[in-house]
């Protein structure tokens, strides 16, 4: 099924791609988020093959109404993770597609064909970058690490959604190596997985930003918590932290909900 779903996600890569350099129309469905004819074009495509080629499967996707779509044997689409990024010109977006069995994880897949990168997993055979096999650093402590976090569409609307941005950036940037803000949830915890990154956290991610990241970086030797340090829920928890393992702890004990 991995191979296939690749195929797809190659093919749906070149609608990116003449997006990316070409000439972009945005609308908007939030205050700041942005939506482009390339988001549909290419979950449009996927959508198709996806449902040609694993019929067995529901389809949950970002521009879609998912309303009666029961979480099951489901694909997760993100067509293109980082429009603001795709937008403006920055290389940092992906198309994002994670693949559960039973609600349970089993394929995760995030292309970034600007740059050329293709992240994989399947449960049980680890993650990979291009074929070569990735796996968290072994930073020990938060102040040698590289953390990296984002801003919730949200925070131009609700307060308390930019207060947890602030408060979290002054209590952690101190105490960490540096921090990164690249606009994109999916390629974010791919790059802990790869061991660029020693941890990332955020608030407000949708199932399509982060299901494929999460089963990456957990194939890679890292972990995923909500805030609490409980099993994260892509579908309910406010709030994911992800690291190699070894910082997590001291990260959660620093985060303030």
């Amino acid at each position: 099924m991995q191979t296939e779903l690749i195929q797809i996600i190659k093919e749906a890569g070149e609608i990116l791609k003449e997006g990316f350099y070409g000439t972009k129309e945005t609308s908007f469905k939030g205050k700041k988020d942005l939506v482009t004819p390339y988001d549909l074009a290419i979950e449009a495509h996927l959508k198709e093959k996806f449902s040609q080629t694993f019929s067995s499967f529901n389809i949950i996707a970002e521009e879609s109404d998912n309303t009666h779509v029961e979480f099951g044997d489901s694909i997760i689409i993100d067509p293109i993770d980082g429009t603001t990024n795709f937008v403006n010109g920055l290389v940092h977006c992906a198309i994002s597609v994670g693949v559960y069995k039973n609600k349970k994880p089993f394929i995760g897949i995030v292309y970034n064909p600007i740059l050329d990168q293709l992240y994989y997993a399947e449960i049980g055979k680890g993650a990979y970058l291009n074929d070569k096999k990735i796996s968290v650093n072994q930073d020990h402590e938060l102040m040698t690490s590289l953390i990296a976090t984002g801003f919730p569409y949200t925070g131009a609307t609700h307060k308390q959604d930019l207060e947890f941005v602030i408060t979290n950036l002054e209590v952690i940037l101190p105490r960490c190596q540096d921090i990164r803000l690249l606009g994109s949830a999916a390629l974010d915890i791919c790059m802990v997985a790869s061991g660029i990154y020693g941890g990332y956290y955020e608030i407000n991610l949708k199932p399509w930003d982060v299901s494929a990241g999460i089963i990456i970086l957990s194939e890679a030797g890292g972990k995923i918590s909500n805030i609490e340090g409980k099993p994260y829920d892509m579908f309910e928890d406010k709030c994911l932290v992800a690291s190699n393992t070894q910082i997590h702890d001291e990260m959660l004990s620093l985060l303030k909900a």
